[in-house]
């Protein structure tokens, strides 16, 4: 979709109009339904809390400006109530590794030979607090400072959570590919 049509979309969209929602919600509905995927516990989660920010959406396009990305804004408000909803249901204590050495990350990579459904699950499983650094930085692209605020942790934690998850995801793939290899033998 074009800039052109998408600014035409977004106007109609501010004036309620349901056919242009419709659009907007089938043209962002794969993006945005995959960060709910990310930070929610079950499948029936993420539709809940995919249905509600759409509503958020609808609801707050008068604020929108016009200035940055479209997507990005939506990302945005995705993400912050993925991350309201966690918060409530777990009333999640961050801890501060602020005054943790942070290693190098190792050499040896993980080899890309899983497929996203093996890569979700693994992040899936990883504690909340690491999971919620790692989708973030890594899926959501968000720097550290910018985490550090929307949590309330600090730069130090942040990076730390994202070391700790991407040494537990690294554990967890390389015992999927011993598997997966042993099972060939």
């Amino acid at each position: 979709m074009n800039s052109d049509s998408l600014e035409i979309l977004i106007k109609q969209c501010q004036e309620q109009n349901r056919k242009a929602q419709e659009e907007i919600y089938v043209e962002f509905s794969p993006v945005l339904f995959s960060i709910c995927l990310r930070y929610a516990e079950n499948y029936e989660d993420a539709q809940d809390i995919f249905q509600e920010g759409f509503i958020h959406i609808f609801n707050k396009i008068n604020q929108f400006k016009f200035e940055g990305s479209f997507e990005g804004w939506m990302k945005r408000i995705m993400v912050n109530l993925n991350l309201e909803k966690l918060k409530k249901k777990n009333n999640l204590p961050f801890e501060d590794f602020e005054n943790l050495i942070i290693t190098q990350e190792d050499d040896n990579e993980v080899e890309e030979d899983f497929d996203y459904q093996q890569l979700l699950e693994a992040v899936h499983n990883l504690p909340p607090q690491y999971r919620q650094v790692f989708n973030l930085y890594v899926f959501e692209e968000y720097s550290h400072q910018e985490i550090a605020e929307m949590l309330t942790i600090s730069v130090g934690t942040s990076k730390s959570n994202l070391s700790r998850a991407r040494n537990l995801l690294k554990q967890k793939l390389n015992q999927l590919k011993t598997v997966t290899e042993d099972e060939q033998i």
